[in-house]
């Protein structure tokens, strides 16, 4: 008598297809477990497809799991010229690069512990800077950030704008969204082994955060703003507005602003959220909260009644074009109607000031 199968198949990645230019940087996004590993293995050669052709040009350098490549039995300075020798480098191509390769690690006299002994940050910083100093002309990095401090992202996404622009073709996973927005010039959403999306890295990032919060696609309903929620209300209106109360499309830094948002129950609401967001031209959340987080209380609201809400600041906002988006919500932050970058503004001030913000400032000055 036959016994049971004890497998089944299971397909990781399938129908996907993309392509990456010299000098673009290509961000895959997705929960744990929708592709994303699976696939950056297959372009690094570590996995073959099942079905379909991969075709690379170039040498790569893959900075995947946590250690991939390294013995941890042996120090840091070994694993550089292993790691080096693997992908084709000489022993002398190694010497000219290891003080380079050193120097942005940032490990000190570690370099000559085993790699047992280091911490994951360790790990990453060593791991980054030998697969930057080995002239790859493509090179594929899975969550390398996630555990490094903020200074090492710094320099890393310094080397990042510097590969970027000797021609380097990038491939970049990870969950943090603000640094996909701030990297990458086009995006991939792999949902259940699927890629669903790609394009424009923030609206390709909205539409992830769409599904994420309702497991469907979002709608269109202009172009760059996606709509998404149970329905159990309808946003109507949105106003942005000046000191006055009157429409505004440009607002002048350090005015009062008045956001309106103006909703329809369809289902009875239990306490419900409005929130608001703004955004920059890049897609990067610059100032969000709602009434939930401002300690307002809202009462329950029967179907086909209306609610208003009206939110005010100082706009603080350094120069330049921003976006904003607003959402009514359950109790539990899941979505009723979520409107992103439902309105486009532009904020003017008079200084030149640096950065995202503008604060009021005093000067003193002092000579003795």
């Amino acid at each position: 008598m036959a016994g049971k199968p004890r497998h089944a198949d299971f397909t990781a990645v399938k129908n996907v297809s993309f392509d990456v230019k010299p000098g673009e940087m290509l961000a895959l996004v997705g929960p744990n477990g929708s592709g994303k590993s699976t696939l950056l293995q297959m372009v690094a050669g570590i996995l073959e497809p099942t079905e379909g052709t991969i075709h690379v040009d170039g040498r790569i350098a893959a900075l995947l799991e946590l250690g991939t490549g390294f013995n941890p039995e042996f120090t840091g300075r070994e694993n550089v010229y292993l790691n080096a020798e693997i992908l084709g480098r000489s022993r002398a191509q190694t010497d000219a690069a290891f003080d380079s390769i050193a120097t942005f690690a940032g490990i000190g006299e570690y370099m000559d512990r085993p790699m047992k002994e280091y911490s994951s940050g360790m790990y990453v910083r060593l791991a980054f800077s030998a697969a930057i100093h080995v002239d790859p002309e493509v090179l594929i990095v899975d969550e390398a950030l996630a555990v490094g401090d903020a200074i090492f992202a710094v320099q890393c996404i310094r080397k990042f704008d510097e590969l970027k622009a000797r021609g380097v073709t990038l491939l970049f996973v990870s969950h943090d969204l603000g640094l996909v927005k701030r990297l990458a010039d086009r995006a991939l959403l792999m949902w259940k082994g699927e890629a669903v999306a790609q394009g424009n890295v923030a609206d390709v990032v909205n539409r992830y955060v769409a599904l994420a919060h309702t497991g469907e696609a979002a709608e269109e309903t202009v172009r760059g703003s996606l709509r998404h929620g149970d329905g159990a209300s309808e946003i109507t209106s949105i106003a942005l507005a000046g000191p006055d109360g009157a429409e505004r499309s440009v607002i002048e830094s350090g005015a009062k602003v008045r956001v309106k948002v103006a909703a329809r129950a369809k289902r009875e609401l239990h306490a419900p959220v409005v929130g608001m967001l703004i955004r920059n031209r890049l897609g990067t959340d610059v100032f969000g909260t709602n009434t939930k987080i401002e300690g307002l209380a809202s009462t329950d609201i029967q179907p086909g009644e209306k609610f208003e809400v009206e939110f005010g600041f100082d706009c603080l906002l350094a120069p330049g074009e921003y976006t904003l988006t607003v959402a009514t919500q359950n109790n539990d932050g899941t979505s009723q109607d979520w409107r992103d970058d439902a309105v486009a503004f532009r904020v003017s001030d008079r200084r030149a000031v640096a950065g995202l913000a503008s604060f009021p400032v005093s000067v003193a000055w002092r000579q003795a």
